[in-house]
């Protein structure tokens, strides 16, 4: 295996550390996967930004706390290694809801830790355009 995918098959682990503690409600487990150094932040769906490790966790103590996590499960995740950063692109289903997700992490004494989340909902109809096509403007 060579090293970029070593790298991208870790980032994936730590995305999915991320949903299984987002899943079990495991805050403790929450609070390790964000970066202790890097500047953080997070925007949840219908949410301002959060700025700050105290902020973002905060928020996950709310979301988490009570037994009141909703079920979210990640599909479809793909990651993208940049140097000491990288980031993976996956959608989180909730019930019958589907939210497309960004999550951004950075190395940390050769871990990789949270820096961004961000979760949207995803339009009815999405269309992609295809630029310089004349046969195809846009992909389903």
């Amino acid at each position: 295996m060579t090293e970029r995918a070593a790298d991208a098959t870790a980032l994936l682990a730590a995305n999915e550390a991320f949903y299984r503690a987002f899943l079990g409600g495991d805050l403790a487990q929450m609070e390790e996967l964000w970066s202790g150094t890097a500047a953080v932040g997070c925007i949840h769906p219908g949410w301002t930004a959060l700025r700050g490790r105290e902020a973002v966790l905060a928020s996950w103590r709310s979301i988490l706390g009570g037994g009141r996590a909703p079920r979210v499960v990640c599909a479809h995740a793909t990651a993208h290694v940049l140097g000491e950063a990288g980031f993976v692109l996956c959608e989180e289903r909730v019930g019958a809801a589907v939210l497309i997700a960004t999550n951004v992490f950075a190395l940390e004494r050769g871990v990789w830790k949270m820096v961004h989340h961000h979760a949207s909902p995803i339009a009815q109809e999405a269309f992609v355009v295809v630029p310089n096509r004349q046969d195809d403007a846009s992909v389903n």
